[in-house]
Protein backbone atom coordinates (compact mmCIF):
# COMPACT_ATOMS: atom_id res chain seq x y z
CA UNK A 1 0.00 0.00 0.00
CA UNK A 2 0.62 3.54 -0.42
CA UNK A 3 -0.01 6.35 1.57
CA UNK A 4 -0.24 10.37 1.23
CA UNK A 5 0.05 12.08 4.95
CA UNK A 6 -1.26 15.70 4.78
CA UNK A 7 -0.32 18.05 7.75
CA UNK A 8 -2.91 20.99 7.75
CA UNK A 9 -1.01 24.12 9.82
CA UNK A 10 -3.60 25.53 12.43
CA UNK A 11 -5.61 28.51 10.53
CA UNK A 12 -6.95 31.30 12.19
CA UNK A 13 -10.44 30.42 12.09
CA UNK A 14 -10.49 26.81 12.85
CA UNK A 15 -14.68 26.57 12.76
CA UNK A 16 -13.82 28.03 9.60
CA UNK A 17 -11.43 25.83 8.12
CA UNK A 18 -13.75 22.62 9.31
CA UNK A 19 -16.48 23.86 7.63
CA UNK A 20 -14.84 23.75 4.52
CA UNK A 21 -12.98 20.94 4.62
CA UNK A 22 -15.50 18.25 5.47
CA UNK A 23 -18.42 19.94 3.74
CA UNK A 24 -16.41 20.60 0.49
CA UNK A 25 -12.88 19.22 0.38
CA UNK A 26 -13.78 15.67 1.72
CA UNK A 27 -16.33 14.85 -0.84
CA UNK A 28 -14.05 16.21 -3.19
CA UNK A 29 -11.30 14.38 -2.73
CA UNK A 30 -12.91 10.74 -2.20
CA UNK A 31 -13.41 11.22 -5.84
CA UNK A 32 -10.42 10.29 -6.03
CA UNK A 33 -9.72 7.38 -8.27
CA UNK A 34 -8.41 4.49 -6.67
CA UNK A 35 -8.78 5.98 -3.38
CA UNK A 36 -8.95 2.68 -1.09
CA UNK A 37 -9.80 4.67 2.38
CA UNK A 38 -9.47 7.97 3.53
CA UNK A 39 -8.92 8.83 7.44
CA UNK A 40 -8.27 12.22 9.63
CA UNK A 41 -7.10 13.04 13.13
CA UNK A 42 -9.90 13.57 15.52
CA UNK A 43 -8.74 16.14 18.03
CA UNK A 44 -5.66 17.91 18.80
CA UNK A 45 -2.71 17.12 17.33
CA UNK A 46 0.03 16.52 19.88
CA UNK A 47 3.62 15.67 20.08
CA UNK A 48 5.81 14.04 23.04
CA UNK A 49 6.78 17.63 23.76
CA UNK A 50 3.43 18.93 24.03
CA UNK A 51 1.06 20.86 21.50
CA UNK A 52 1.89 21.27 17.83
CA UNK A 53 0.81 23.61 15.16
CA UNK A 54 -0.86 21.25 13.23
CA UNK A 55 -4.42 21.16 13.17
CA UNK A 56 -5.62 18.26 11.32
CA UNK A 57 -3.91 15.20 9.95
CA UNK A 58 -5.42 13.38 6.60
CA UNK A 59 -4.61 10.09 5.51
CA UNK A 60 -5.09 8.67 2.22
CA UNK A 61 -4.47 4.95 1.15
CA UNK A 62 -4.25 4.17 -2.76
CA UNK A 63 -2.67 0.53 -3.90
CA UNK A 64 0.73 1.60 -4.77
CA UNK A 65 2.62 5.19 -5.52
CA UNK A 66 1.40 4.42 -9.35
CA UNK A 67 -1.90 4.72 -8.45
CA UNK A 68 -1.35 8.04 -6.38
CA UNK A 69 0.27 9.22 -9.82
CA UNK A 70 -2.35 8.36 -12.15
CA UNK A 71 -5.22 9.81 -8.93
CA UNK A 72 -3.66 13.01 -9.34
CA UNK A 73 -3.14 13.40 -13.21
CA UNK A 74 -6.53 12.56 -13.33
CA UNK A 75 -9.58 15.88 -13.67
CA UNK A 76 -10.48 14.39 -10.12
CA UNK A 77 -7.04 15.14 -8.53
CA UNK A 78 -6.07 18.22 -10.30
CA UNK A 79 -9.27 19.28 -8.98
CA UNK A 80 -8.77 17.93 -5.45
CA UNK A 81 -5.34 19.71 -5.70
CA UNK A 82 -6.63 23.17 -7.01
CA UNK A 83 -8.96 23.18 -3.73
CA UNK A 84 -6.47 23.00 -1.03
CA UNK A 85 -5.45 26.58 -1.71
CA UNK A 86 -8.87 27.85 -0.83
CA UNK A 87 -8.87 26.75 2.46
CA UNK A 88 -5.23 26.12 3.87
CA UNK A 89 -3.79 29.62 4.00
CA UNK A 90 -2.35 28.83 6.88
CA UNK A 91 0.34 26.06 5.50
CA UNK A 92 -0.12 22.23 4.31
CA UNK A 93 2.71 19.93 3.96
CA UNK A 94 2.18 16.93 2.08
CA UNK A 95 4.02 13.53 2.37
CA UNK A 96 3.73 9.90 0.37
CA UNK A 97 5.22 6.82 0.89
CA UNK A 98 4.98 3.48 0.39
CA UNK A 99 4.00 1.40 3.55
CA UNK A 100 4.81 -2.14 4.88
CA UNK A 101 3.52 -4.17 7.80
CA UNK A 102 6.39 -5.15 10.21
Amino acid sequence: MAKIFVLYSKPADTAAFDAYYFDKHVPLAKTLPGLRSYEVSAGAVGTPQGPSDVHLIAILTFDSMEAIGAAFASKEGQATVADVGKFAQAGVQILMSDTRTV
